[in-house]
């Protein structure tokens, strides 16, 4: 019976083994009680409810309005003004005279700085930096989702190979109670067995937690419901990178927060001419016709109107002393995140690097070694070459190995999501 147990448990050990890197899709969906998420959905719901692209969506209505607003012809809406009088004039001997005049005008004001062009221009540039802004926030929210996706994938990899843990575990267990009353194991045999079986058990409850709070996450990332039965299905195995460190780097050009931020700087700068621009008089230019005099002498006016404001006490200081300051500072923010991207990249690339390496020697050199090791194992512990505490530590390995392996694919998939947003690389053709 020993050796039926310990063949047993070197089965499921060499069961697990080669999917070690891979979502066992058909196990997820058959027993899944609904249809696996794949990070395509997860993706399109996320940027579909989340509630930061909505509200920055919102402020799309504000924008375009000033944006309309500066593309008028002119600025100032043209002024028209009418003006009636009664007037009573005394007669000799006696009696007066009562006679009605009439004005009516038309002025318009003419900015003579160039304001309109610089208002153009501060306008369109925020409408575009905000178009440019929501689309960072829906990259940062598909990377977190993205995260989150493979996270949840990893973790519902780990309890399936923390259930077959505790089986292995709880199996050998049993098998060595039964042996040690029988008089065939020792009391140590045994008690080794039930610490493996309760560690395994501790481990699994691990997971599920952690499997748990993950779903929550996601599921308020997606604003659902959250589910304990929500599932996800993908593949965890990495795929191969379609860019080079230097393409992401000569992709910062694209990248939307730091195209926002240079739009919001052109439209700092546009606002700062328009301040001094502002200085500058208002040229009014007025019409006005009317008739005046008395009824068999009516006169008909026609005057032409000419004013300019002297510039001589305000001359808005504070709203060039604050452009300038709005501006210098979108100067030094862009130049801040720049060099903060650039300096991202070159270390999430490294990084990323390292845990593909880390991933590869787990899956090419630690895997199949410890699947060696439990053939042998077994093999030797049927020739009586070594014990239960030899065999357990090798199944320990085994199972170690395979968690490394996973936390390894969940950490690869984190960094490259951080990497790609870092970069601003597209990720719709790339689920």
């Amino acid at each position: 019976m020993r050796r039926k147990t310990l063949a047993f448990a070197g089965a499921l050990i060499l069961a697990c083994a080669p999917g070690m890197a891979q979502t066992n899709s058909s196990g997820v969906t058959a027993a899944a009680p609904s249809a696996p998420l794949t990070l395509l959905e997860a993706l399109a719901r996320a940027t579909h409810a989340n509630a930061q692209v909505r509200a920055k969506q919102a402020q799309l209505v504000a924008a375009q309005g000033m944006h309309a607003d500066a593309q008028a012809l002119l600025f100032n809406n043209p002024q028209l003004s009418l003006e009636s009088t009664r007037r009573d004039v005394p007669l000799s001997p006696a009696g007066t005279e009562r006679q009605k005049e009439w004005t009516g005008g038309l002025s318009q004001a003419f900015e003579t700085g160039g304001q309109a062009g610089y208002r153009r221009e501060a306008s369109s540039a925020a409408l575009d930096a905000l178009r440019f802004e929501i689309a960072d926030i829906r990259a940062q929210v598909r990377s977190e989702v993205t995260t989150l996706f493979f996270r949840a994938l990893a973790l519902q990899e780990k309890v399936e190979l923390e259930s077959q843990a505790l089986k292995l575990f709880d199996d050998a267990a049993v098998a060595v109670q039964k042996r040690r009353r029988a008089g065939e194991d020792t009391k140590l045999d045994a008690n080794v067995a039930l610490v493996e079986a309760e560690r395994a058990r501790n481990q699994l409850a691990v997971a599920q937690e952690q499997l748990l709070d993950v779903r929550r996450e996601l599921a308020a990332r997606l604003q659902v419901s959250p589910s304990p039965s929500m599932r996800v299905m993908g593949q965890l195995t990495p795929t191969a990178l379609p860019y080079t460190r230097g393409d992401l780097m000569a992709n910062l050009d694209a990248q939307p927060r730091l195209l926002a931020l240079g739009l919001r700087e052109r439209s700092a700068k546009a606002r700062l001419g328009l301040e001094k621009a502002s200085v500058m008089p208002d040229i009014t230019v007025g019409v006005n016709v009317g008739r005046e005099g008395p009824a068999y002498a009516r006169e008909r006016l026609t005057t032409v109107t000419v004013s300019v404001p002297l510039p001589l006490f305000r001359r808005n200081a504070a709203g060039i002393g604050q452009a300038s300051t709005d501006a210098t500072q979108a100067t030094i923010e862009r130049d801040s995140v720049t060099l903060d991207t650039q300096a991202s990249i070159s270390s999430l690339w490294a990084k990323l690097t390292s845990q593909e390496q880390r991933v590869r020697r787990l899956e090419q050199l630690v895997v199949p070694a410890l699947t060696e090791n439990l053939n042998l194992s077994a093999k030797s512990r049927q020739a009586g070459q070594i014990g239960l505490l030899e065999v357990i530590v090798v199944n320990r390995q085994a199972l170690d190995a395979r968690r490394d392996l996973i936390e390894a694919l969940s950490d690869y998939h984190a960094t490259r999501a951080a990497l790609e947003l870092a970069a601003g690389w597209p990720r719709e053709n790339q689920p």
